[in-house]
């Protein structure tokens, strides 16, 4: 059984860190391209970065880019997402995604963890 566990998430002040974390289980993690998602308040989601499969490559969103850094560990089938220079607007419950294939769509979801940003 495929699950995605995520956690990390919390309340932080503008400019601020966070890393949040995503357990997998059930399935080839090292071989799974996956993806970080998020929901804001009212707004549909939003996709923030990937990694390919076998670490082939990482992609941002441009709204994220150069302040958040997607990341694997193959050793704990983990994968993170480390979050800095926290502003308002990443404001968003975070979901860690599991692609059916590479650049394929979502076929698991995690339960998503908040992250809210306020002074």
């Amino acid at each position: 059984e495929v699950q995605l566990v995520d956690s990390g998430g919390g309340l932080v002040q503008p400019g601020g860190s966070l890393r949040l974390s995503c357990a997998a289980s059930g399935f080839t993690f090292s071989a799974t391209a996956m993806s970080w998602v998020r929901q804001a308040p009212g707004k549909g989601l939003e996709w923030v970065s990937s990694t390919g499969s076998y670490s082939s490559g990482t992609y941002y969103a441009d709204s994220v880019k150069g302040r958040f850094t997607i990341s694997t560990d193959n050793a704990k089938n983990t994968l993170y997402l480390q979050i800095n220079s926290l502003k308002s607007e990443d404001t968003a419950v975070y979901y860690c995604a599991k692609s059916a294939w590479e650049l394929g769509p979502y076929d698991y979801w995690s339960q998503g963890t908040q992250v809210t940003v306020a002074s």
